[in-house]
């Protein structure tokens, strides 16, 4: 199987929609809006549940969403969950950088392009 064809997997699985539990839930973070350096999957193992498990890919230069080698270890891992639905967004919706975590205070300090910005539209709050 060619790298490439884990890409197209995952977008695949992700177009059926619901097809029953347990879900993955794909996200994508980045510093901008155009270059995605983390993304994160969850794993929902029921209705009205939380996350079971939740791991992230990070990257520090290249777009976590074209990295062929990322998509195979996503695919694996929610084939190890035995996933039958994938929630996938198609934009980035914030900062790959956590709260508490990785800074404290409102706005992360290093991704000044979410200063005052809605994380899932990009757009200006003020």
């Amino acid at each position: 199987m060619t790298e490439d064809r884990y890409l197209k997997r995952l977008r695949k699985k992700a177009r059926k929609g619901l097809r029953g539990w347990p879900i993955a839930t794909i996200a994508f973070y980045g510093p901008n809006l155009n270059q995605a350096t983390k993304v994160t999957v969850g794993i929902v193992p029921s209705e009205n549940a939380e996350v079971g498990e939740l791991r992230d890919w990070k990257v520090d230069r290249s777009d976590v969403r074209n990295d062929p080698g990322i998509a195979r270890e996503i695919l694996e891992f929610i084939e190890k969950h035995r996933v039958l639905s994938v929630a996938m967004t198609d934009a980035i919706i914030g900062c790959p950088h956590q709260e508490g975590i990785d800074y404290e205070g409102e706005w992360c300090p290093v991704c000044e392009f979410w200063h005052g910005r809605d994380r899932f539209t990009g757009q200006r709050i003020n």
